[in-house]
């Protein structure tokens, strides 16, 4: 595999990992994590194709992996989902809730679809999930994780991202409320809110451009942008044994950009309104020329 793992290879040998939005990004950099640690993995995604590219990748670095496509939106299909993989495993042992959606809009220019879809797809996809886990959890009287991926604004909020703000502090409610209320049955809860972890796709529809990164890279204390195995190493320790007891915690992994409060607020430094106005529109057809590839 190359890299330098901080952790034993057995760390989550035994374990059975469900990843949302599994087949790309930080989805699967933490899927591919928790199977290089010895775990099986269950992905999901909407795109069939990007999924099955995914599955083949990972079985192809000697990962056992369960691939199944849905709209995390959908309350059916999730709980096929999780009776088609517990079918194939034989259990869940852990969920990650990282399936989510976002773009750039000034928030009066939002339509109600627009911020529907990202809110249904980021609280309403990882309540959707955590339920249906959390009844088999409880029902067969076994002890597991719930680990929720936020944002660093799920607490300060910020500019042009308005939907995705709200969705997650939802989320990030969820984490604590579930965490108390579960833990007595063994369930913990815990979630990661990243910093600007460069990811394809992701990454592209939400910075303009290099004048951007290199204003936000600046402005980070420890001088860079995130890496996706560090948040995966980071997931993989709050799922293992070593961490039994954080519970209903958000671990803040962004170099200390959250000192600044609002990940994308400090775009209008940048540009002029108008000049963000136009950068928002292309963006917004970069990402439906994409989906429509």
């Amino acid at each position: 595999m190359g890299e330098k793992m901080p952790f034993r290879e057995d760390l989550l040998r035994g374990r059975t990992v469900l990843v949302t939005g599994g087949s790309s990004g930080l989805g699967l950099a933490m899927a591919r994590r928790c199977g290089q640690l010895g775990a099986r993995i269950a992905i999901c995604g909407r795109d069939e194709e990007k999924l099955t590219l995914a599955k083949e990748k990972l079985e192809g670095e000697g990962l056992s992996v369960f691939a199944f496509a849905l709209d995390v939106r959908d309350e059916p299909q999730v709980a096929r989902m999780l009776d088609a993989t517990i079918g194939h495993f034989g259990e869940i042992t852990d969920l990650i809730n990282n399936a989510a959606g976002n773009f750039l809009s000034f928030s009066e220019d939002l339509t109600p679809n627009g911020f529907r879809a990202v809110v249904e797809i980021v609280l309403f996809g990882s309540f959707y999930f955590s339920l249906h886990f959390g009844r088999y959890l409880i029902r067969e009287k076994r002890k597991g994780n719930i680990l929720n991926i936020v944002t660093t604004y799920a607490e300060t909020g910020s500019a042009y991202v308005l939907p995705s703000a709200c969705a997650k502090a939802g989320v990030l409610a969820m984490t604590r409320s579930l965490a108390y209320e579960w833990g007595r049955f063994g369930i913990r809860v815990n979630a990661i809110a990243p910093g600007i972890v460069p990811t394809r796709g992701a990454f592209e529809r939400l910075i303009p451009d290099e004048r951007a990164v290199e204003v936000i890279r600046k402005s980070i204390p420890l001088g860079r942008l995130g890496r996706p195995e560090e948040i995966a190493d980071l997931a993989a320790f709050l799922l293992s044994d070593a961490a039994e007891y954080i519970q209903g915690e958000c671990i803040t992994m962004d170099g200390g950009e959250r000192l600044i409060a609002g990940q994308f607020s400090r775009l209008d430094q940048l540009f002029e309104r108008e000049e963000l106005r136009r950068f928002f529109s292309a963006l917004k057809q970069k990402s439906h020329s994409r989906k429509g590839s």
